[in-house]
Order: C-alpha cells, then structure tokens, then sequence
C-alpha cells in the first residue's frame, strides 16, 4: 500500500479494510476472480483516491492541476510534454487508475462526460475503458522500479479492464448499501 502509507493512512484503518474487504468479497463472490496482487492493487487504488486531490495530482509545467484526461494524455505523451520516460510511466499508471476508478466506482460521471450536450471537455471524445487498458499496458512494457508493482500487474490490469470496471462496480453498491458518509461527500463532489 505505497500510496496509502504516503497519506499515513494507517493499513488497520477501517476504510482500508473496508475497501480491501469489499474489494476482495466482491472480486471473488461476483466475478470468481481471486488474484491477490490485483485485488490489493485495486484497495491501494481506492484508497488513495479517498483523497480528492490524489484525483488530480498530475500536474502540468506551471503546476497547475490537469483534470482532464485528455490534457493527462498529453502531459504523459514523451513526444509532447513529458520530459522523461519515468514522468510518462508515471502519468500513465496515473491514467489507468483514474479512468479504471471512474468507470468502476462513478459510471454516471464517465456518461456525463460523453453525453455532455455542449462539448465542455475533450474528454467528451475519450472512450475511458479503451484510454483506461492503453495506459495500463504502456506501464507494462516499462522495467519496474522496485517501488512501484511490476509490468505483470500492470498487463493484467490492462487485459482485464473491463472486468476490474465491472467489479469495481459490485464495489460501488455496497458503498451506496452503506451509505458511507466519506463516499457520499467525494460522490457529490464528483457528480454535483
């Protein structure tokens, strides 16, 4: 849990054992799907965005926040903005993890960005599922650092990121059968 522990978020916590939880019940009640490297993967994954900002942390030259996807695309894009293969890596893993969140755990905001009536966003234009796989699997072709999972789990993810959607998804209605005060606020958030 690196990006948990990087918010010293303790893993005993009840949200982390929450998220593991459900994440691990649901994966195997659901979809027969066991992988323990995915399924802790996928817990750090929610984890981490419990916190609204790690939503948005990739960050442009001037520092600014990127929030949409299609501008990430390009901010990890070695031919355009990112000045290093690390920084592409970086931005990609971050990619797939959103578009893999989003889908999964907030469908509606994903169709209201396509569906959007007047074009407020390139990302009206971004099949996330399709952005979601590719991003995983360029992580996959990159060596691992030691500190980050290796390209294994990152090719899984990317083979099966419809299935992690769909999974993420039995993950969402628990959290909306709970009512979890902390889900509602970032749901809010997210969908207005």
């Amino acid at each position: 849990m690196v990006e948990a522990l990087a918010y010293n978020i303790s893993p005993s916590h009840p949200l982390v054992r929450l998220f593991f939880g459900l994440t691990q019940r649901n994966f195997a009640t659901h979809l027969g799907w066991t992988d323990s490297d995915v399924i802790a993967y996928l817990g750090d994954v929610l984890v981490d965005f419990v916190h609204v900002d790690r939503l948005y942390r990739i960050r442009n030259a001037r520092g600014q926040r990127i929030e949409e996807v299609a501008e990430m695309m390009a901010e990890g894009d070695i031919l355009h903005r990112a000045d290093s293969f690390e920084r592409e890596r970086m931005v990609h893993k971050h990619i797939g993890d959103y578009t893999l969140f989003m889908a999964g755990i907030f469908p509606e905001f994903v169709r209201r960005q396509q569906k959007a009536g007047l074009i407020v966003s390139a990302d009206a234009f971004l099949d996330y599922v399709r952005v979601g796989k590719r991003s995983y699997r360029i992580v996959s072709e990159f060596a691992s650092t030691g500190a980050e999972p290796a390209a294994p789990l990152f090719r899984k993810l990317s083979e099966n990121f419809e299935l992690c959607v769909y999974g993420l998804g039995y993950v969402r209605a628990d959290l909306d059968r709970l009512q979890d005060p902390q889900f509602q606020t970032v749901k809010g958030r997210l969908i207005g």
